[in-house]
């Protein structure tokens, strides 16, 4: 009977060992979801460094061959299409230092894709130097790895407080 029992135990921990080298096998490690979240959130706030800067060049590539970003200033597709769009809607250097807090991430990791959602609060100059916030809303996000690197699939921005404030009842 101990033998018996000895060996139903070998048995279980081999299966057992099976299992999760198949398990592991067809899913994403839990190291490698860390780095995806992380590499992410790096974009995430990338986007916001590279806009405050005024580097189009650098914004537009952060978007996916065929990434599309849209907002309360319209809709463009490609990379170079959103550099031109964002050159004109926002001409000139930030000589105002105004600039975005981004926050709440929320990142879903499914293989090379990947859904975000956060928020945004505009800053610009108040008085007395303070920062006074202008607007804010949220990010709904569509990621893709490409060519190793996440991207943005779809980037579509909201103003959930637009400037001049919520509507007054």
């Amino acid at each position: 009977m101990a033998g018996t029992m000895s060996t139903s135990r070998i048995v279980a921990a081999a299966l057992w060992v099976v299992f999760c080298a198949t398990a592991s096998a067809q899913s994403p490690s839990a190291v490698q979801r860390l780095e995806d979240r992380a590499a992410i959130e790096r974009l995430l706030i990338e986007y916001g460094r590279t806009l405050d800067a005024r580097d189009f060049k650098a914004y537009s590539e952060l978007f996916a061959k065929d990434g599309v970003w849209s907002g309360g200033m319209g809709t463009v597709q490609s990379p170079g299409a959103i550099k031109t769009f964002m050159e004109k809607a926002i001409p000139g250097p930030n000589t105002a230092h105004n600039f975005h807090i981004l926050s709440s991430f929320a990142i879903d990791v499914n293989g090379d894709t990947a859904t975000a959602w956060s928020r945004w609060t505009f800053m610009v100059p108040g008085p007395n130097n303070t920062a006074v916030a202008a607007q804010s809303g949220r990010y709904d996000d569509a990621l893709v790895r490409e060519d190793g690197r996440w991207k943005f699939k779809k980037r579509v921005a909201s103003n959930d407080i637009p400037a001049g404030g919520p509507a007054q009842k």
